[in-house]
């Protein structure tokens, strides 16, 4: 490699790195000027919204995944690819071309075990090549990690996916067993009081199997995994800080996506859905939730709730919910905690954890 192209890769990396700083949790209420915002009356359209919307500011690729190895160990698996503008300028493939790209991606992997977490992070410039999604045939890649749509259509009904960095590596199959979800108001998920929203769907029924690559050798897996899709310009108030969110699988087969948004003033604001294991879904506006913090672990300095109790009355739900390993911090760029989770009380099964904008 010669040293311009070390400049280059350096300059990226650099550049990447500092937007995703810049635009920290608490940064995303900040004013996107230029930029489209999500709309209460906008209709999600299949499968051009599996790919990418430049026109807003921020989006993601989210997925997820609870698995189980021969010797009844229990891993989490985390595959993400964000996408992120610098400004909104002239959309034209001339103008939006090569260098002159306005898009960065950024990309994270990580593999959870009772006794381990390992991570890793890609970063990208857009318009180069190195990272994008297209929507049809569906496929989201930044390097060689790659989320690719297999089945008829090449959309997400069936999809490969795969990932590495320097202690692990994965590479699965998926498979939709049942239909797609829209949060809010037909994918419009508000998240704030004064309206901040982002448009949300999820597919929560893929069964997932493959082989993770660990220090110990190779384990065969098998699971379930859930992809969330959002993108939105500027989804929450400057007031708030961070979020907790939580994607639940029951061992009856329905499924509950929820998060509070947590603001300066010590409030947060709630969503939930519930998702029946046919696929009908309930949404639940603010309020109507509460996530209680139980045990604060510390970990990468910080003091982070790692034992909840999440109540919602209308299901009769009330469980206690613990991570698989506490310390599956996110060590990355913009450090998050992220990991599985395993619950019991009213309803048991397991989810995942997502928690920012704890210092």
């Amino acid at each position: 490699m010669n040293v311009k192209m070390v400049f280059i890769l350096l300059w990226v990396c650099l550049t990447v790195a500092e937007v995703a700083r810049a635009q920290g949790f608490a940064d995303l209420g900040t004013p996107a000027r230029g930029f489209a915002e999500p709309q209460p009356d906008y209709k999600l359209q299949f499968p051009a919204d599996h790919g990418a919307h430049p026109a807003f500011r921020i989006e993601w690729w989210y997925l997820t995944a609870n698995l189980t190895g021969p010797d009844q160990i229990e891993y989490g698996l985390q595959w993400t690819l964000f996408r992120t503008a610098l400004s909104q300028t002239a959309l034209s493939q001339k103008a939006n071309s090569g260098w002159n790209n306005t898009q960065l991606w950024m990309g994270h992997a990580a593999v959870t075990s009772p006794t381990a977490h390992f991570t890793a992070e890609r970063l990208a410039r857009g318009g180069i090549g190195q990272a994008g999604v297209t929507a049809a045939p569906f496929e989201a890649w930044i390097d060689d990690w790659v989320l690719e749509g297999t089945g008829p259509g090449t959309g997400l009904g069936a999809a490969a996916l795969r990932a590495s960095g320097d202690e692990f590596a994965y590479d699965m199959q998926l498979q939709a067993r049942g239909p797609q979800v829209l949060h809010g108001q037909d994918g419009y998920s508000v998240k704030s009081a004064d309206g901040r929203a982002s448009h949300y769907y999820s597919q929560p029924f893929f069964d997932i199997s493959g082989t993770l690559r660990l220090p110990q050798g190779v384990v065969p897996v098998r699971g379930q995994a859930w992809l969330d899709r959002e993108w939105s310009s500027s989804p929450l108030a400057v007031s708030q800080t961070g979020w907790d969110w939580f994607s639940l699988s029951f061992a009856g087969g329905d499924k509950l996506m929820a998060f509070q948004v947590r603001d300066q003033a010590g409030t947060a604001f709630t969503s939930a859905t519930w998702i029946a294991a046919n696929g009908r879904v309930k949404s639940f506006g603010d309020g109507a939730l509460t996530a209680t913090p139980l045990h604060l672990t510390s970990v990468a300095g910080r003091r982070v709730p790692t034992q909840w109790r999440l109540q919602l009355p209308d299901k009769d739900l009330d469980i206690r919910i613990n991570a698989l390993n506490p310390g599956a911090w996110m060590d990355v760029s913009l450090p998050y905690w992220e990991g599985p989770v395993r619950f019991a009380g009213s309803h048991t099964g397991r989810g995942y954890l997502e928690m920012t904008g704890y210092e």
